[in-house]
């Protein structure tokens, strides 16, 4: 843990170093090249982390990936803006950042993992047995003891209703 805190700590300096020198160089304010630091590189830690929690949710995760794409290539442009203009010139510069983005992957992925609660135990049969078809018992028809008639209500000053007594 103490090697991850170590890298975490000289790797993140490096990168936010190298963001706010070149925010700085370009005419900006001392304060906004650390404000253009912090957001460039905890932007990308923290899309690292919404990643992982969509993930987990079920959620789609593409828009979040292409903004933690689009940061880190940010991040790593400013290491290489300020490098020496040759390949290892460049190749140095980008360690910062490449290492801090890898740190950040490693840790979010390395997260413990939970185990699922176990299900509760189900019978289960190792095969399944059909039925035996049951023989329809024959149905006589039934005919009413009694023959029921339509019998008509009428009542003065109100509408003829229609009904069958019992």
């Amino acid at each position: 843990m103490l090697i991850l805190i170590a890298i975490g700590v000289m790797a993140g300096a490096a990168a936010f170093t190298h963001v706010h020198d070149l925010t700085v160089a370009h005419g900006q304010p001392d304060w906004i090249g650390w404000a253009n630091a912090v957001a460039v590189e905890l932007m990308a830690i923290y899309l690292g982390l919404e990643i992982r929690a969509r993930r987990r949710a079920g959620r789609p995760v593409g828009m979040v990936g292409v903004l933690l794409v689009a940061f880190s290539l940010l991040s790593l442009a400013a290491q290489v803006a300020e490098a020496e203009p040759s390949v290892w010139g460049w190749i140095v510069a980008a360690v910062p950042s490449l290492a801090f983005l890898a740190l950040v992957k490693v840790v979010l992925s390395s997260a413990a993992n939970t185990t699922p609660a176990p299900e509760p135990e189900q019978p289960q049969a190792d095969w399944y047995d059909e039925p035996e078809p049951v023989s329809p018992v024959p149905v006589e028809p039934s005919t009413p003891e009694t023959v029921l008639a339509p019998v008509r209500v009428v009542q003065p000053n109100r509408p003829q209703v229609v009904g069958i007594i019992r």
